[in-house]
């Protein structure tokens, strides 16, 4: 159970990651994927006693921006998210590094 925990947090991150990205134009776009791709997830690996909305509220306000924008690449991944997503979520993380 712990693990699905683990993959609906980077999803979630992911999303969020990806909400960074304003200078994707196709960002609402991405996002309602993920947002499907996450309803997916949960309909598929349903965890007993965990409170969704309130871990994904967590996730919005205490993980950091470098850590969001990783999580997108990994979801990006997943999905086979456009690759010119991708270099431009790995561009922004050069800032971190």
């Amino acid at each position: 159970m712990e693990e699905l925990i683990n993959q609906y947090r980077y999803l979630v991150g992911g999303y969020y990651g990806v909400s960074l990205m304003d200078e994707y134009d196709l960002k609402e776009y991405m996002l309602k994927d993920i947002e499907n791709y996450i309803r997916d997830f949960i309909d598929v690996n349903p965890i007993d006693n965990f409170d969704y909305k309130k871990e994904a509220e967590l996730i919005k306000d205490n993980v950091s921006e470098k850590r969001k924008l990783q999580d997108a690449l990994l979801v990006l991944n997943k999905m086979n998210g456009p690759m010119d997503l991708v270099f431009l979520v790995k561009k922004k993380l050069k800032k971190y590094k």
